[in-house]
């Protein structure tokens, strides 16, 4: 993924991990595992990981310790009321800003020409 693709990502990684919850609970390696079925190859588990503890400080998920058959109990995230309502917001923000962007992309103006040359 180039360095644009990138920084794209990283402003859009929380709200689809919202909305791969949305679908029903998971744990970190599950979504992670999702995102790179949906062709998200590159993203590192800890990426993930990390945006899941915002995720949970912030309120929007519900967490719940499930035993595991190796290692430790997973972390298994729900979304609750308040995560589906930042859900719901970052589609609003998305549909507004995917409107614009291609409105930026479709529309021909003409250049203005350079009056000095």
């Amino acid at each position: 993924m180039g360095r644009q693709a990138t920084e794209m990502l990283k402003g859009t990684l929380e709200g689809m991990i919202l909305a791969i919850l949305a679908v029903r609970p998971a744990h970190g390696y599950e979504i992670t595992a999702r995102l790179r079925d949906e062709g998200f190859a590159d993203i590192a588990e800890g990426t993930v990981y990390a945006l899941l503890v915002r995720i949970e400080q912030r309120g929007f998920v519900d967490v719940e310790k499930v035993p595991s058959e190796k290692g430790p109990p997973r972390k298994v995230y729900s979304l609750n009321a308040h995560g589906r309502e930042a859900l719901a917001e970052f589609w609003s923000t998305w549909s507004f800003l995917a409107e614009r962007i291609e409105h930026l992309r479709t529309t021909r103006t003409a250049a203005p020409q350079d009056e000095g040359a």
